[in-house]
């Protein structure tokens, strides 16, 4: 989907196009993307492109645009100016599970793609994330690990070209969070659609991303490739981006 944000003299934005991405080359390119509430810029000029099959993790303080970008790309926010290049479906893995606590697993799996993917397509993503036999089963049956597994499910049952996810582990505990970075990476692995991530967390950022960047005052202020730094200076370097003192 290629979208065009443009604002005239009378502020009208302009029409809409939409054409897929080659997925073999890029999975979103964004262009002087600008975002304002009034007279607060929130998304400044921004420009990002994210490979098919690249891990991208995107850091920054709280208010500096960060989940303001993400709701763009997902198409849950309309930007005043720029230009948005991404599937037309993207999928979105929210901090919250949000299941359907009427629906069962796999209901929830398939939600609104029920005849793409149906029971049997929903099993299979089930079984990706560890939850194989469990189709009938109920969100309340479920632990906030377990939960967030069917999410992934969801969210990755279509293989979209673009994966967004928006600090998907932050409210699990540290072992689970643990065993879910493994099964994050083994499934972006399997399934190549470009991520983004959105996270408070550096060492999440660390453990799962092939390019990290920094997000400050609306733009990307920062990017580094984890591949180019041992995880120990790496740390040090982005904390010190974020403000925080290293120890």
């Amino acid at each position: 989907m290629s979208v065009d944000f443009a604002l005239s003299r009378e502020t009208d934005i302009a029409t809409l196009t939409a054409e897929r991405v080659n997925p073999s080359s890029l999975a979103v390119s964004v262009r002087g993307l600008r975002r304002h509430y009034g007279s607060r810029v929130v998304i400044d000029a921004l420009d990002l492109e994210i490979r098919a099959g690249e891990f991208v993790a995107l850091l920054g303080e709280s208010g500096c645009g960060k989940t303001t970008l993400l709701r763009a790309l997902a198409g849950l926010d309309r930007p005043d100016a720029g230009q948005i290049s991404a599937p037309e479906r993207p999928s979105v893995v929210f901090q919250e599970h949000r299941l359907l606590p009427w629906a069962t697993l796999w209901e929830n799996v398939a939600l609104g793609h029920e005849t793409l993917v149906g029971r049997a397509g929903a099993a299979r993503a089930l079984a990706e994330v560890g939850l194989a036999g469990r189709e009938d089963d109920w969100p309340r049956n479920l632990s906030g690990g377990q939960a967030q597994r069917v999410a992934l499910a969801r969210g990755l049952v279509r293989d979209p070209a673009l994966l967004l996810l928006d600090e998907p582990f932050a409210a699990l505990d540290a072992l689970t969070r643990i065993k879910m970075h493994g099964l994050v990476k083994e499934l972006v692995a399997r399934h190549q659609p470009g991520v983004l991530l959105v996270t408070h967390d550096v060492d999440e950022a660390l453990a799962l991303a092939d390019r990290i960047l920094v997000m400050r005052s609306g733009r990307i202020a920062a990017s580094f490739q984890p591949k180019n730094h041992t995880p120990q200076a790496l740390r040090s370097i982005l904390l010190e981006e974020l403000g925080v003192q290293s120890h």
